[in-house]
């Protein structure tokens, strides 16, 4: 029996071109988003889902805690803070390790994006100030749109937001050429319950976004930092 419920499964925009046979489409999506107040678009980092509880340190699975190589200090810091969490559980990018993409103005190695207390996601201040008392940063905000009145503009103004290179300067991890972002996700501002993630919650993915393989954890390697040390939870 798994120690906390997993993160949900993030239904992709009908013209998220990332798609593989794998995922789930929101093809009412519009529909959705017309009784959102306020969205606001993240950056989708390139890392690994982790979640920090009362319990330990969680990847994709909830079944156990991980022991991954690559999650060695964010579970040293779990240490330090896990008796603060109470009910919280704190869902981050973990960018330890490089994937698909090599970022070179990475300046952490943790980023959080979703934050769950008692079945209720949190609104994305209350992800913001909780992140900020761990001393850990949040994904890259991109945008905040109020309720879209025309599909066709909101669809162009997401592309758009996606044709940058993001925050931190992505790199093919393979070829080392520039690259697109990874990705964006939007989520609604407010706090909404866990049954209703998958009408609060939307991603694009870039095509091709995943590069990795089988293989990919018997030679990962490390993701520096521009700034190695200092005021962070990875320092080796």
């Amino acid at each position: 029996m798994a120690q906390s419920e997993k993160y949900g499964r993030t239904y992709h925009y009908p013209f998220s071109p990332g798609t593989t046979s794998d995922d789930r489409i929101n093809h009412d999506y519009w529909l959705d988003v017309q009784r959102i107040d306020k969205l606001v678009h993240t950056e989708k980092m390139d890392g690994e889902n982790n979640c920090l509880s009362r319990f330990g340190v969680f990847a994709r699975s909830h079944a156990a805690p991980t022991a991954s190589p690559w999650t060695t200090t964010i579970r040293q810091y779990w240490g330090q803070i896990r008796r603060e969490l109470g009910e919280l559980e704190v869902f981050l990018e973990n960018c330890y390790a490089i994937h698909s993409l090599q970022y070179r103005q990475l300046d952490h190695h943790f980023y959080v994006f979703a934050v769950r207390e008692k079945g209720i996601w949190l609104s994305w201040e209350e992800t913001k100030f909780y992140a900020a008392l761990l001393d850990l940063p949040t994904v890259p905000e991109l945008s905040i749109t109020t309720t879209p009145a025309s599909k066709s503009r909101f669809e162009e103004d997401l592309l758009q937001l996606t044709a940058g290179p993001g925050r931190y300067d992505p790199v093919d991890a393979v070829t080392g050429k520039p690259a697109s972002m990874e990705g964006i996700v939007s989520r609604n501002m407010a706090h909404y319950a866990t049954e209703a993630f998958k009408n609060n919650v939307f991603k694009y993915v870039r095509k091709g976004h995943v590069k990795t393989d089988e293989h990919w954890t018997r030679h990962w390697k490390r993701a520096p930092l521009i700034q190695e040390g200092g005021n962070y939870v990875a320092t080796d």
